[in-house]
């Protein structure tokens, strides 16, 4: 990859997007991991106005102290970064204490860990409306079209995606050119939805460069039944969560009604 040359072109396209639109400049999350790193810093070097928000909710001290870090650094290499600490725990808290208890508490455990990525897209898209902002997605091209690893209308509800079309390993690769922090280039990704320490391989079963692998022989038309071992349980991990998730991948469904009936 001509990395320096696709920094400049990712560049480039966020600020022609943005003045063609007459936006001011982006609002992003600031997680602390590599994702929201790489873009928040393509989004700074645009030179349009950048809000960076930290929204921990019951968040691990690392990735807190990450995350502001990142932004103290941005700051001091860019004049046009702002910042705003909003602490969404408490709001979590009360909304748990609204909802009705249910049995089967396995299921409430990953809705309320998917509610944590819904509660900061309504946050980012409010900073976006006050200020004019677009919101800047941090997907990267194996979590958005590969595995689907994120939260439908969560950190999926965005307004463009600039790291999108690049794979999980592009994305250190451009870190390490830009000079993002190495704590955040050396931290295992992890979604953060948990409040623990579980990363996103503990997750998914198979790490980032295995799951490019696989999404690779599948899009070349490759089955299980090719390989064996390892290869062979990485590639139905590979299916099993793209099939799973396709419905993120896949525009909304629309019941169209024959002319006959209308």
């Amino acid at each position: 990859m001509q990395t320096n040359k696709v920094i400049d072109y990712i560049v480039d396209w966020l600020k022609d997007y943005a003045t063609n639109a007459g936006i001011k400049g982006f609002v992003i999350g600031v997680s602390g991991g590599i994702d929201s790193a790489v873009t928040s810093t393509l989004c700074a070097k645009t030179g349009l106005e950048l809000l960076c928000l930290e929204m921990p909710i019951h968040q691990a001290e690392s990735q807190v102290s990450r995350a502001a870090n990142h932004i103290n650094w941005l700051q001091g290499n860019f004049n046009n970064v702002h910042r705003e600490l909003v602490n969404l725990t408490p709001v979590f808290d009360s909304l748990i204490a609204a909802l009705p208890a249910v049995e089967n508490e396995e299921s409430r455990f990953m809705s309320l860990a998917n509610t944590r990525a819904r509660l900061r897209m309504t946050s980012l898209y409010y900073f976006a409306a006050l200020n004019g902002y677009l919101v800047a997605g941090t997907g990267n091209k194996v979590e958005d079209f590969g595995v689907g690893f994120y939260t439908k209308y969560g950190d999926g509800g965005v307004d463009l995606s600039p790291i999108a079309d690049l794979l999980k390993t592009e994305v250190y690769e451009i870190a390490k050119v830009l000079g993002i922090n190495t704590e955040i280039i050396v931290a295992p990704p992890t979604d953060g939805l948990w409040g623990d320490d579980r990363t996103d391989e503990d997750q998914i079963g198979a790490s980032y460069p295995e799951l490019e692998w696989a999404m690779q022989m599948d899009d070349a038309g490759s089955v299980a039944e090719d390989f064996s071992g390892r290869q062979k349980e990485v590639f139905l991990i590979y299916k099993k969560f793209n099939s799973a998730n396709k419905h993120k991948m896949l525009p909304i469904p629309v019941c169209e009604i024959p002319n006959s009936l209308k």
